[in-house]
């Protein structure tokens, strides 16, 4: 009889767990859905718009001679991917096995640090101090970026053979703000603006009196505050809640640091610069103590942080739950 109850309790438990895993799975697409609703502006109102107005340039990753295959410009359209090609530059090593070790090691070492983190900061929030939990707000968002991402690349990879370069190139190993944003962080969204806003202004405005030095001022900083505007539209679509331009702040502030950094480097030279090992704690020390004061307040003020917590540690409860 106990051999009997005991099977019958074993034969319950899958049932109870579907039960568990529909119903968080439900939460997850249920009315609060902010990553959700994150993650598509980001991918479709932003990266798509702005890929579809170079490809009425003949510009772009959408835009190839002889033209691609339906599958092949949806996919680039719709999802953060772009292709190397043969003569661009990259800022690491691009190839076969470079993408492997990225793929089958380093993606899922991020993806468990993030589960990590995530966990942790569900369990105790409350005991830790606010700059802790913006720094911890800060690594949740580069990991789970390069975590999206990756994951996108590597379908796309199998699915249509594409050769694709990674979204981050570890960006806590900056030594100053212009190798930050220029070649480091969410390199996808800064290689659009560099060909959308940046190459436009500055191609522009060399052709009038500014001449060509004020031109390059003048396209960085139209590209950080276009980059602001976006995420004002991005942070309106996970809050739905009036821009309070804080962030658009946070942009503008970065782009005239970048402009003052350079000017200053290039006023010390070489000789006069600090050391890496100074110089990149700093760096990363700026930019999040300026999300804290300008780039999070946004979501803190409305919880749509604690809504996209509870979100993400659902899903991970429904993997860890199936596997």
């Amino acid at each position: 009889m106990h051999i009997i109850s005991d099977i019958k309790g074993l034969r319950a438990r899958p049932l109870t767990t579907e039960k568990n895993v529909g119903h968080k799975m439900q939460g997850i697409g249920g009315r609060n859905q902010e990553l959700n609703q994150g993650i598509t502006a980001l991918f479709i109102t932003w990266l798509t718009s702005f890929k579809l107005i170079l490809f009425t340039f003949d510009l772009g990753p959408l835009y190839s001679n002889p033209p691609k295959s339906l599958p092949y410009f949806l996919s680039y359209a719709c999802l953060p991917l772009r292709g190397i090609t043969q003569n661009q530059k990259q800022p690491y090593p691009s190839n076969e096995t470079h993408q492997k070790l990225h793929h089958f090691i380093v993606l899922p070492i991020k993806a468990l640090l993030f589960g990590v983190l995530l966990i942790g900061l569900n369990n105790h929030k409350q005991k830790l101090d606010h700059t802790v939990i913006v720094g911890l707000y800060c690594s949740l968002v580069y990991l789970l970026l390069d975590i999206l991402v990756g994951l996108c690349n590597i379908v796309a990879n199998a699915a249509l053979g594409i050769e694709l370069e990674l979204p981050s190139n570890e960006p806590y190993l900056s030594t100053s703000l212009q190798e930050f944003w220029g070649r480091r962080w969410n390199l996808i969204v800064t290689n659009l603006l560099r060909q959308t806003i940046y190459t436009p202004v500055r191609t522009a405005l060399s052709k009038t009196v500014l001449g060509h030095q004020w031109a390059v001022v003048a396209g960085v900083m139209a590209s950080f505050v276009v980059s602001g505007i976006m995420h004002e539209l991005l942070f309106y679509y996970v809050t739905r809640a009036a821009p309070t331009w804080e962030v658009t702040c946070f942009f503008v502030l970065h782009g005239v640091s970048v402009v003052v950094e350079f000017c200053v480097m290039r006023w010390l030279g070489r000789k006069g610069m600090l050391h890496w090992a100074i110089l990149g704690p700093i760096t990363v020390a700026f930019v999040v103590a300026t999300a804290a004061w300008l780039f999070f307040p946004p979501l803190l003020h409305e919880g749509a942080d604690e809504r996209a917590l509870k979100e993400l540690r659902n899903l991970l409860d429904c993997i860890m739950e199936i596997f």
